[in-house]
């Protein structure tokens, strides 16, 4: 798996910003769903599963996909407050805001995945209680995607349309992508679970569970795609002696969090420098 150096960058070798943050924790959660995908499928393998390790690692891998959601719907949302309001993200923004929220967010996800579970779990067999927690759960994924849409949509407007367009940056590069990758190979699964919540009305149970297995196959490509846009993007237009560096790697993810547009660079800036985000903390 290649989030393991790209966690240790983010962790220890990336000087932190408000959207390293959040990248961190969305590699992180790509990372468990991945893993969670594993185990699924060597138990299948292996002839060992039962319903109740179904129901677990459906539970943590729905815990770990939801993450993912939120840290790309933060992400958004604070290149989306740095462009609108840039005095008060400048000057007034708090300074360990990424934190909080991401910590927030793991604990929200945790609390709905568990509620979820445990009242559809057969311990409770409450089909009543688990249509209640569905029927809101669901309508709670769909309102952070449509905060993900809408935040995304109004940075996309921002470099088009307005009259003060914003100069395209490595980061909003890589934020489209990973957005991009996420609504094609990502958001199938959100919408089987949302099916599986009203109980696919005219839906086959033999094409529900190839469609399902389908969307498990393009969500783990979208888990895994990210390192390589941060690859993609941070190594585009860089001279070749940069890949015989030992410190390339880190190199190329700071130059894909880069927020200087290529006009405004009167050089190269310092590796350490180059992914510090203009007046942020």
């Amino acid at each position: 798996m290649k989030h393991h150096p790209l966690l240790w960058l983010l962790g220890f070798r990336v000087s932190r910003n408000p959207i390293s943050v959040y990248i961190l924790n969305l590699a992180a959660s790509d990372l468990l769903y991945l893993c969670c995908l594993l185990v699924f499928y060597l138990w299948k393998l292996i002839d060992y599963f039962v319903f109740n390790y179904y129901n677990y690692i459906h539970a943590v891998g729905m815990w770990f996909y939801s993450m993912g959601l939120f840290m790309l719907s933060a992400i958004s949302v604070e290149r989306c407050l740095a462009v609108l309001f840039p005095i008060w993200y400048r000057c007034r923004r708090p300074r360990h805001m990424s934190a909080v929220m991401c910590a927030l967010l793991w604990a929200l996800s945790l609390l709905l995945t568990m509620l979820l579970h445990f009242s559809c779990s057969s311990f409770f067999s409450k089909d009543e209680l688990c249509l209640i927690m569905h029927s809101v759960i669901a309508p709670c994924l769909i309102f952070v995607f449509v905060i993900l849409c809408g935040s995304s949509l109004t940075l996309l407007v921002r470099m088009l349309c307005s009259s003060r367009r914003l100069q395209l940056t490595r980061l909003y590069v890589t934020l489209g992508l990973t957005v991009l990758v996420f609504l094609l190979c990502g958001l199938p699964v959100g919408i089987m679970h949302v099916l599986e919540a009203i109980d696919a009305p005219g839906i086959p149970f033999s094409t529900f569970i190839l469609l399902e297995s389908a969307a498990f196959l393009l969500s783990s490509i979208n888990s895994s795609a990210n390192p390589i846009i941060y690859f993609f993007v941070g190594s585009f237009r860089q001279k070749h002696q940069q890949w015989q560096q030992r410190r390339s790697l880190k190199l190329v993810l700071q130059k894909a969090l880069e927020d200087v547009a290529e006009g405004e660079k009167s050089g190269e800036s310092p590796p350490q420098e180059s992914v510090e985000l203009s007046g942020s903390p």
